[in-house]
């Protein structure tokens, strides 16, 4: 059985980290350098980076502070936002990212996450999905929509539908995150999070309203991730990774020990 990986989360917004409820109402918090390297020490398996404004302003992603994350830490770290092309993919992973995330792009432009596979090996290739629920319609039949940048455009895709062709395209991973428990502290849509796991072979990445250490036990077991992000319950200084580790150990959840 692998180990299950608590992965940080910084949002990224002007060279600033940032976190908001519900994509809304972010504020500033700190360095995404220091605040890596801070994770990095304490325990993190892994570290996403997200640019969370380059698609919805239509630029590229903030190559020199990935390069500067990259050189501070020696864990897996994903870089996604802006990403475009193959190219801009070359680029980031040039800069020292291990892993590519692509969320608007694909929906855009599905190709990218095959031509992405085919040029550096799926294990590279990461799926965002920002997942709204909706209520079950014709369309969307789970009830859960893909939304793109940033929040902002309502797509009209099934969140399980894309899922499954993704997977098929070459997406060697998905980090799937709910709108709706975005920031909120009150736990992961679990709901959401098992029908993704349960009918997709890759791994998921569950994201979105972690608050206390529960919350990563519930998404791990019921939602079966097989990775939780985390954010605000570190970022303001209410848990550290070592102590989310040990409280999971402590339930009999394998994890990587730090502590």
């Amino acid at each position: 059985m692998l180990s299950k990986r608590i992965i940080p989360c910084l949002d990224v917004r002007e060279g600033k980290t940032t976190k908001g409820v519900k994509f809304k109402n972010n504020v500033d918090i700190g360095d995404p350098v220091e605040m890596a390297r801070f994770y990095y020490e304490g325990g993190a398996d892994e570290i996403v980076f997200y640019d969370i404004t380059a698609s919805y302003e239509k630029r590229n992603i903030m190559i020199d502070v990935v390069r500067r994350v990259a050189e501070t830490i020696f864990i897996p770290f994903s870089v996604g936002g802006g990403i475009r092309t193959v190219d801009d993919m070359r680029s980031v992973l040039l800069a020292g990212a291990e892993k590519v995330s692509v969320n608007s792009a694909a929906v855009k432009n599905p190709e990218i996450i095959s031509k992405g596979a085919a040029a550096f090996g799926k294990q590279c290739i990461v799926l965002g999905m920002d997942v709204k629920y909706v209520g079950i319609k014709e369309k969307i039949p789970s009830g859960y929509e893909i939304v793109i940048n940033g929040g902002r455009t309502h797509t009209g895709l099934d969140a399980l539908e894309w899922a499954i062709r993704a997977e098929n395209l070459g997406a060697g991973e998905i980090c799937l995150n709910s709108i709706d428990a975005d920031g909120t502290k009150d736990g992961y849509e679990l709901n959401l999070t098992a029908l993704i796991s349960q009918n997709v072979d890759i791994p998921v990445i569950a994201s979105g309203g972690a608050g206390k250490p529960e919350h990563l036990f519930d998404v791990l077991t019921k939602g079966k991730a097989d990775a939780a992000l985390v954010a605000s319950m570190i970022h303001f200084g209410n848990y550290t990774i070592s102590e989310i580790k040990s409280y999971l150990d402590s339930l009999g959840i394998k994890v990587r020990k730090t502590w």
